[in-house]
Protein backbone atom coordinates (compact mmCIF):
# COMPACT_ATOMS: atom_id res chain seq x y z
CA UNK A 1 0.00 0.00 0.00
CA UNK A 2 1.09 3.36 -1.15
CA UNK A 3 1.71 5.72 2.02
CA UNK A 4 0.81 9.16 2.73
CA UNK A 5 4.21 11.13 3.46
CA UNK A 6 4.91 13.50 6.51
CA UNK A 7 7.99 13.93 5.27
CA UNK A 8 9.11 17.17 3.64
CA UNK A 9 8.97 15.70 0.24
CA UNK A 10 8.79 17.79 -3.33
CA UNK A 11 7.86 16.08 -6.76
CA UNK A 12 9.42 17.34 -9.88
CA UNK A 13 7.69 16.69 -13.25
CA UNK A 14 9.09 17.51 -16.52
CA UNK A 15 6.74 17.24 -19.70
CA UNK A 16 9.42 17.44 -22.61
CA UNK A 17 9.69 16.36 -25.97
CA UNK A 18 11.10 13.36 -25.84
CA UNK A 19 10.11 11.81 -22.14
CA UNK A 20 8.25 12.54 -19.34
CA UNK A 21 10.37 12.11 -16.12
CA UNK A 22 9.22 12.48 -12.30
CA UNK A 23 11.80 12.42 -9.28
CA UNK A 24 10.23 12.28 -5.64
CA UNK A 25 13.14 13.85 -3.63
CA UNK A 26 13.54 14.13 0.60
CA UNK A 27 14.45 17.62 1.80
CA UNK A 28 17.59 17.08 3.61
CA UNK A 29 20.39 19.80 5.35
CA UNK A 30 23.38 21.07 3.73
CA UNK A 31 21.44 21.69 0.26
CA UNK A 32 21.27 18.06 -0.01
CA UNK A 33 18.06 16.19 -1.64
CA UNK A 34 17.42 12.72 -1.52
CA UNK A 35 16.15 10.63 -4.00
CA UNK A 36 13.94 8.10 -3.19
CA UNK A 37 11.86 7.89 -5.98
CA UNK A 38 12.20 7.85 -10.24
CA UNK A 39 9.17 7.25 -13.37
CA UNK A 40 10.14 7.75 -16.46
CA UNK A 41 8.09 7.52 -19.93
CA UNK A 42 8.67 8.20 -23.80
CA UNK A 43 6.80 11.56 -24.30
CA UNK A 44 3.18 11.98 -26.55
CA UNK A 45 1.49 14.55 -27.46
CA UNK A 46 4.19 17.08 -26.83
CA UNK A 47 6.69 19.04 -29.43
CA UNK A 48 8.39 22.16 -28.33
CA UNK A 49 7.02 22.43 -24.93
CA UNK A 50 3.51 22.91 -26.33
CA UNK A 51 0.70 20.41 -25.79
CA UNK A 52 -0.87 19.38 -29.15
CA UNK A 53 -2.51 16.24 -27.57
CA UNK A 54 -3.90 16.76 -24.05
CA UNK A 55 -5.04 13.21 -23.57
CA UNK A 56 -1.67 11.79 -25.28
CA UNK A 57 0.28 13.97 -22.43
CA UNK A 58 -2.21 12.68 -19.69
CA UNK A 59 -1.21 9.34 -20.10
CA UNK A 60 2.19 9.80 -20.23
CA UNK A 61 2.19 11.74 -17.15
CA UNK A 62 0.29 8.81 -15.17
CA UNK A 63 2.53 6.46 -16.24
CA UNK A 64 5.53 8.18 -14.92
CA UNK A 65 3.39 9.06 -11.70
CA UNK A 66 2.82 5.60 -10.89
CA UNK A 67 6.49 4.47 -11.64
CA UNK A 68 7.92 7.33 -9.00
CA UNK A 69 5.17 6.26 -6.08
CA UNK A 70 5.69 2.71 -6.92
CA UNK A 71 9.55 3.26 -6.16
CA UNK A 72 9.28 5.77 -3.20
CA UNK A 73 6.10 4.28 -2.08
CA UNK A 74 4.71 7.30 -0.81
CA UNK A 75 0.99 9.04 -2.36
CA UNK A 76 1.90 12.21 -4.69
CA UNK A 77 -0.57 15.19 -4.53
CA UNK A 78 1.29 17.97 -5.92
CA UNK A 79 4.16 18.88 -8.64
CA UNK A 80 7.06 21.01 -9.30
CA UNK A 81 6.34 21.40 -13.43
CA UNK A 82 9.12 22.92 -15.79
CA UNK A 83 7.95 25.01 -18.68
CA UNK A 84 9.62 25.52 -22.20
CA UNK A 85 9.04 26.67 -25.39
CA UNK A 86 9.68 29.27 -27.88
CA UNK A 87 6.68 31.90 -25.69
CA UNK A 88 9.10 31.76 -23.09
CA UNK A 89 10.48 35.68 -22.86
CA UNK A 90 12.76 38.14 -21.23
CA UNK A 91 13.63 41.50 -19.84
CA UNK A 92 15.56 42.81 -17.42
CA UNK A 93 13.35 45.97 -15.06
CA UNK A 94 14.86 48.75 -12.81
CA UNK A 95 12.39 49.41 -9.62
CA UNK A 96 13.51 52.13 -6.78
CA UNK A 97 11.39 53.40 -3.75
CA UNK A 98 12.30 55.44 -0.79
CA UNK A 99 13.70 53.37 2.41
CA UNK A 100 10.68 54.15 4.84
CA UNK A 101 12.85 53.37 7.94
CA UNK A 102 16.26 54.27 8.82
CA UNK A 103 16.89 50.54 7.48
CA UNK A 104 16.24 48.40 4.68
CA UNK A 105 12.94 46.01 5.63
CA UNK A 106 11.41 43.29 4.17
CA UNK A 107 8.72 45.62 3.41
CA UNK A 108 11.08 47.61 1.33
CA UNK A 109 12.46 44.69 -0.35
CA UNK A 110 8.90 43.64 -1.43
CA UNK A 111 8.05 47.17 -2.49
CA UNK A 112 11.10 48.08 -4.43
CA UNK A 113 10.74 44.59 -6.42
CA UNK A 114 6.90 45.01 -6.75
CA UNK A 115 7.35 48.50 -8.63
CA UNK A 116 10.30 46.60 -10.69
CA UNK A 117 7.99 44.28 -12.16
CA UNK A 118 4.94 46.59 -12.45
CA UNK A 119 5.83 47.21 -15.90
CA UNK A 120 3.77 46.57 -18.94
CA UNK A 121 4.38 42.81 -20.95
CA UNK A 122 3.00 41.81 -24.14
CA UNK A 123 -0.80 41.14 -24.52
CA UNK A 124 -1.73 37.32 -23.27
CA UNK A 125 1.65 36.75 -21.36
CA UNK A 126 2.27 36.89 -17.57
CA UNK A 127 5.09 36.54 -15.13
CA UNK A 128 6.64 33.67 -14.45
CA UNK A 129 9.88 34.53 -12.86
CA UNK A 130 10.85 38.04 -11.13
CA UNK A 131 14.44 37.82 -10.21
CA UNK A 132 16.05 40.26 -8.79
CA UNK A 133 20.40 40.76 -10.12
CA UNK A 134 21.61 43.61 -8.01
CA UNK A 135 20.43 46.35 -5.41
CA UNK A 136 21.56 49.98 -4.85
CA UNK A 137 21.06 52.21 -1.90
CA UNK A 138 21.57 55.98 -2.79
CA UNK A 139 25.51 55.20 -4.21
CA UNK A 140 26.31 51.96 -3.08
CA UNK A 141 26.53 49.32 -5.67
CA UNK A 142 26.52 45.89 -6.62
CA UNK A 143 24.49 45.20 -3.62
CA UNK A 144 23.19 41.08 -3.10
CA UNK A 145 20.99 41.16 0.07
CA UNK A 146 19.77 45.10 1.12
CA UNK A 147 18.57 43.84 4.40
CA UNK A 148 19.17 45.99 7.85
CA UNK A 149 21.71 48.41 5.78
CA UNK A 150 20.95 52.14 5.97
CA UNK A 151 20.18 54.59 3.34
CA UNK A 152 17.65 57.37 1.47
CA UNK A 153 16.37 55.44 -1.47
CA UNK A 154 17.03 51.98 -2.88
CA UNK A 155 17.03 50.61 -6.04
CA UNK A 156 16.90 47.20 -7.89
CA UNK A 157 17.62 45.68 -11.02
CA UNK A 158 15.19 42.59 -12.00
CA UNK A 159 14.94 40.18 -14.51
CA UNK A 160 11.64 38.99 -15.48
CA UNK A 161 10.60 35.89 -17.33
CA UNK A 162 7.33 35.89 -19.28
CA UNK A 163 5.42 33.18 -21.03
CA UNK A 164 2.32 33.04 -22.54
CA UNK A 165 -0.78 32.44 -20.84
CA UNK A 166 -2.68 29.71 -22.73
CA UNK A 167 0.84 27.50 -23.17
CA UNK A 168 1.00 27.50 -19.47
CA UNK A 169 -2.68 26.92 -18.87
CA UNK A 170 -2.50 24.06 -21.10
CA UNK A 171 0.29 22.04 -19.63
CA UNK A 172 -1.21 22.75 -16.42
CA UNK A 173 -4.36 21.07 -17.24
CA UNK A 174 -3.18 18.10 -18.23
CA UNK A 175 -1.46 17.71 -14.94
CA UNK A 176 -4.43 18.64 -12.97
CA UNK A 177 -6.61 15.82 -15.26
CA UNK A 178 -3.76 13.27 -13.48
CA UNK A 179 -5.35 14.99 -9.79
CA UNK A 180 -2.38 16.73 -9.24
CA UNK A 181 -1.88 20.34 -7.97
CA UNK A 182 0.92 22.23 -9.40
CA UNK A 183 2.70 23.88 -6.88
CA UNK A 184 5.27 25.58 -8.91
CA UNK A 185 5.38 26.56 -12.73
CA UNK A 186 9.28 26.86 -13.18
CA UNK A 187 11.48 27.84 -16.47
CA UNK A 188 12.98 24.78 -17.04
CA UNK A 189 16.38 26.91 -18.44
CA UNK A 190 16.36 28.89 -14.87
CA UNK A 191 15.37 25.09 -13.06
CA UNK A 192 18.59 23.40 -14.81
CA UNK A 193 20.87 25.95 -13.57
CA UNK A 194 19.96 25.39 -9.75
CA UNK A 195 21.02 21.87 -10.47
CA UNK A 196 24.42 21.52 -12.77
CA UNK A 197 26.00 25.35 -11.80
CA UNK A 198 27.97 26.48 -9.07
CA UNK A 199 27.94 29.63 -7.18
CA UNK A 200 31.38 30.02 -8.07
CA UNK A 201 30.90 29.56 -11.73
CA UNK A 202 27.74 32.07 -11.18
CA UNK A 203 30.25 34.80 -9.89
CA UNK A 204 32.62 33.87 -12.75
CA UNK A 205 30.17 33.51 -15.64
CA UNK A 206 28.82 31.27 -17.33
CA UNK A 207 26.41 29.74 -20.07
CA UNK A 208 23.74 26.82 -19.25
CA UNK A 209 22.41 25.13 -22.24
CA UNK A 210 19.95 22.07 -21.74
CA UNK A 211 20.02 20.51 -25.11
CA UNK A 212 16.57 18.45 -25.15
CA UNK A 213 14.90 16.64 -28.11
CA UNK A 214 12.75 19.85 -29.05
CA UNK A 215 13.82 22.88 -27.68
CA UNK A 216 17.70 24.42 -26.16
CA UNK A 217 17.00 26.42 -22.74
CA UNK A 218 20.17 29.14 -21.89
CA UNK A 219 20.08 30.61 -18.89
CA UNK A 220 23.20 33.11 -18.94
CA UNK A 221 24.88 34.50 -15.69
CA UNK A 222 27.44 37.12 -14.69
CA UNK A 223 28.57 38.62 -11.87
CA UNK A 224 26.51 36.35 -9.86
CA UNK A 225 23.48 37.25 -11.69
CA UNK A 226 20.74 35.92 -14.36
CA UNK A 227 21.32 38.12 -17.26
CA UNK A 228 19.75 36.23 -19.91
CA UNK A 229 17.21 33.49 -20.84
CA UNK A 230 16.37 31.95 -24.46
CA UNK A 231 14.29 29.10 -26.06
CA UNK A 232 15.62 28.23 -28.93
CA UNK A 233 13.17 25.74 -30.92
CA UNK A 234 15.64 23.43 -32.22
CA UNK A 235 17.63 20.58 -30.88
CA UNK A 236 18.53 16.84 -30.39
CA UNK A 237 15.31 15.57 -33.04
CA UNK A 238 17.46 17.59 -36.15
CA UNK A 239 20.20 15.46 -35.59
CA UNK A 240 18.09 12.10 -35.30
CA UNK A 241 15.81 13.82 -38.41
CA UNK A 242 19.57 14.20 -40.24
CA UNK A 243 20.21 10.67 -39.50
CA UNK A 244 17.24 8.90 -40.23
CA UNK A 245 16.87 10.94 -44.01
CA UNK A 246 20.38 9.85 -44.56
CA UNK A 247 20.55 6.38 -44.33
CA UNK A 248 16.46 5.72 -44.99
CA UNK A 249 15.89 4.64 -41.56
CA UNK A 250 13.15 4.89 -38.94
CA UNK A 251 13.57 7.95 -36.74
CA UNK A 252 13.58 5.70 -33.49
CA UNK A 253 16.33 3.17 -35.00
CA UNK A 254 18.26 6.71 -35.75
CA UNK A 255 17.93 8.03 -32.52
CA UNK A 256 19.08 4.71 -30.47
CA UNK A 257 21.89 5.21 -34.10
CA UNK A 258 23.15 8.76 -32.32
CA UNK A 259 22.93 7.91 -28.69
CA UNK A 260 24.95 4.37 -29.48
CA UNK A 261 27.73 5.44 -32.22
CA UNK A 262 27.32 8.59 -33.06
CA UNK A 263 30.17 11.62 -32.62
CA UNK A 264 30.04 15.44 -32.67
CA UNK A 265 33.83 15.27 -34.31
CA UNK A 266 34.47 13.17 -37.61
CA UNK A 267 38.15 13.38 -37.32
CA UNK A 268 38.09 11.27 -33.87
CA UNK A 269 36.62 8.52 -35.71
CA UNK A 270 38.68 5.15 -37.13
CA UNK A 271 37.77 5.01 -40.78
CA UNK A 272 38.19 1.02 -40.13
CA UNK A 273 35.19 1.36 -37.49
CA UNK A 274 31.58 0.09 -38.90
CA UNK A 275 27.98 -0.70 -37.33
CA UNK A 276 25.89 -2.45 -38.56
CA UNK A 277 22.38 -0.32 -39.19
CA UNK A 278 18.27 -1.89 -39.48
CA UNK A 279 16.65 -1.06 -42.78
CA UNK A 280 13.29 -0.08 -43.98
CA UNK A 281 10.59 -2.55 -45.21
CA UNK A 282 12.07 -5.84 -44.30
CA UNK A 283 15.48 -5.52 -45.93
CA UNK A 284 18.59 -6.70 -44.44
CA UNK A 285 20.92 -4.90 -42.53
CA UNK A 286 23.81 -2.48 -44.05
CA UNK A 287 27.08 -2.15 -42.47
CA UNK A 288 27.58 1.70 -42.05
CA UNK A 289 31.12 3.24 -41.54
CA UNK A 290 31.13 5.10 -38.14
CA UNK A 291 33.22 8.02 -39.66
CA UNK A 292 30.31 8.45 -41.93
CA UNK A 293 27.80 8.70 -39.49
CA UNK A 294 29.82 10.91 -37.73
CA UNK A 295 30.14 13.64 -40.82
CA UNK A 296 26.22 13.82 -40.83
CA UNK A 297 26.28 14.96 -37.18
CA UNK A 298 29.40 17.21 -36.65
CA UNK A 299 27.74 20.00 -38.85
CA UNK A 300 24.41 20.06 -37.31
CA UNK A 301 26.04 20.08 -33.91
CA UNK A 302 27.88 22.79 -35.27
CA UNK A 303 24.89 24.61 -36.31
CA UNK A 304 22.96 24.40 -33.12
CA UNK A 305 25.77 24.99 -31.14
CA UNK A 306 26.74 28.83 -33.16
CA UNK A 307 22.38 29.65 -32.65
CA UNK A 308 23.19 29.39 -28.80
CA UNK A 309 27.06 30.75 -29.47
CA UNK A 310 25.29 34.19 -31.53
CA UNK A 311 22.76 34.34 -28.46
CA UNK A 312 25.88 34.59 -26.08
CA UNK A 313 27.75 37.36 -28.75
CA UNK A 314 24.51 39.30 -28.65
CA UNK A 315 24.55 39.81 -24.80
CA UNK A 316 28.25 40.15 -24.07
CA UNK A 317 27.66 43.46 -26.87
CA UNK A 318 24.68 44.80 -24.49
CA UNK A 319 26.28 44.42 -20.86
CA UNK A 320 29.80 45.89 -22.39
CA UNK A 321 27.32 49.13 -23.74
CA UNK A 322 25.75 48.74 -19.68
CA UNK A 323 29.37 48.37 -18.35
CA UNK A 324 28.46 45.47 -16.55
CA UNK A 325 30.82 42.87 -16.18
CA UNK A 326 30.02 40.21 -19.55
CA UNK A 327 33.44 37.71 -19.39
CA UNK A 328 32.17 33.93 -18.89
CA UNK A 329 35.18 33.39 -17.60
CA UNK A 330 33.78 29.79 -16.13
CA UNK A 331 32.77 28.64 -20.05
CA UNK A 332 29.36 26.79 -21.33
CA UNK A 333 27.81 24.16 -18.94
CA UNK A 334 26.08 21.85 -21.65
CA UNK A 335 23.60 19.23 -20.19
CA UNK A 336 20.12 17.49 -21.19
CA UNK A 337 19.55 14.44 -23.06
CA UNK A 338 21.18 15.50 -26.59
CA UNK A 339 23.78 16.54 -24.60
CA UNK A 340 25.66 12.93 -24.01
CA UNK A 341 26.69 12.12 -27.87
CA UNK A 342 30.63 11.24 -27.50
CA UNK A 343 32.82 14.31 -28.86
CA UNK A 344 30.43 17.27 -27.82
CA UNK A 345 33.19 19.00 -25.46
CA UNK A 346 35.34 19.32 -28.40
CA UNK A 347 32.62 20.12 -31.05
CA UNK A 348 31.71 23.39 -28.51
CA UNK A 349 34.79 24.20 -27.92
CA UNK A 350 35.70 25.08 -31.15
CA UNK A 351 32.16 26.82 -31.58
CA UNK A 352 32.41 28.85 -28.35
CA UNK A 353 36.71 29.20 -28.00
CA UNK A 354 36.50 28.85 -24.16
CA UNK A 355 35.93 25.86 -21.76
CA UNK A 356 33.38 23.77 -21.99
CA UNK A 357 31.90 20.82 -19.76
CA UNK A 358 29.11 18.44 -19.33
CA UNK A 359 27.06 19.07 -16.47
CA UNK A 360 24.83 16.47 -14.62
CA UNK A 361 23.01 17.26 -11.13
CA UNK A 362 24.63 17.99 -8.27
CA UNK A 363 23.83 17.53 -4.27
CA UNK A 364 21.69 14.72 -4.58
CA UNK A 365 21.53 11.69 -2.56
CA UNK A 366 19.84 8.02 -3.00
CA UNK A 367 19.35 6.67 -6.59
CA UNK A 368 22.07 8.50 -8.30
CA UNK A 369 22.81 5.91 -10.53
CA UNK A 370 19.19 6.98 -11.97
CA UNK A 371 19.05 10.40 -11.61
CA UNK A 372 22.42 11.62 -11.92
CA UNK A 373 22.34 12.21 -15.77
CA UNK A 374 22.36 14.73 -17.69
CA UNK A 375 19.78 14.16 -18.95
CA UNK A 376 17.47 14.41 -15.05
CA UNK A 377 19.29 18.04 -15.12
CA UNK A 378 16.08 19.83 -15.02
CA UNK A 379 14.32 17.46 -13.02
CA UNK A 380 16.37 17.51 -10.49
CA UNK A 381 16.72 21.11 -10.42
CA UNK A 382 13.21 21.56 -9.84
CA UNK A 383 14.01 19.75 -6.76
CA UNK A 384 16.19 22.64 -5.88
CA UNK A 385 14.19 25.78 -6.76
CA UNK A 386 11.31 24.16 -5.02
CA UNK A 387 13.54 23.26 -2.21
CA UNK A 388 14.24 26.88 -1.69
CA UNK A 389 10.89 28.05 -2.13
CA UNK A 390 9.99 25.76 0.73
CA UNK A 391 12.24 26.84 3.08
CA UNK A 392 11.15 30.67 1.58
CA UNK A 393 7.30 29.79 2.52
CA UNK A 394 8.26 28.07 5.90
CA UNK A 395 10.15 31.13 7.12
CA UNK A 396 7.29 33.10 6.33
CA UNK A 397 4.97 30.71 8.51
CA UNK A 398 7.25 31.05 11.00
CA UNK A 399 7.17 34.72 10.72
CA UNK A 400 3.27 35.11 10.80
CA UNK A 401 2.89 32.33 13.62
CA UNK A 402 5.52 34.43 15.59
CA UNK A 403 3.82 37.89 14.64
CA UNK A 404 0.28 36.26 15.48
CA UNK A 405 1.62 35.10 19.13
CA UNK A 406 3.38 38.76 19.86
CA UNK A 407 -0.59 40.00 19.30
CA UNK A 408 -2.05 37.20 21.28
CA UNK A 409 0.45 38.23 24.30
CA UNK A 410 -0.22 41.78 23.59
CA UNK A 411 -4.04 41.16 23.74
CA UNK A 412 -3.65 39.08 27.45
CA UNK A 413 -1.48 41.76 28.89
CA UNK A 414 -4.54 44.45 27.75
CA UNK A 415 -7.40 42.48 29.38
CA UNK A 416 -4.80 42.26 32.83
CA UNK A 417 -3.72 45.70 32.91
CA UNK A 418 -7.81 46.48 32.19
Amino acid sequence: MIKTTVKKLLVSLEIGTSKTSVLVGEILSDDIINIIGVGICPSRGVDKGGVNNLESVVKCTQIAIQQAELMSNYRIYSVCLALSGKHISCQNETGMVPISEEEVTYDDIDNVIYTAKSVKIRDEYKILHVIPQEFTIDYQEGIKNPLGLSGIRMQVKVHLITCHNDMAKNIVKAVEQCGLRVDKLIYSGLATSYSVLTEDERELGACVVDIGGGTMDLSIYTAGALRHIKVIPYAGNIVTNDIAYAFSIPPINAEAIKIRHGCAISSKINKDEFIEIASLGGRPSRSLQRQTLAEVIEPRYTELLSLVNEEILNLQKQLRQQYIKHHLAAGVILTGGAAQIDGLVECAQRVFHTQVRIGIPINITGLTDYAQKPYYSTSVGLLHYGKKSHIGNDFETEKKISITNRLIKIANWLKKEF
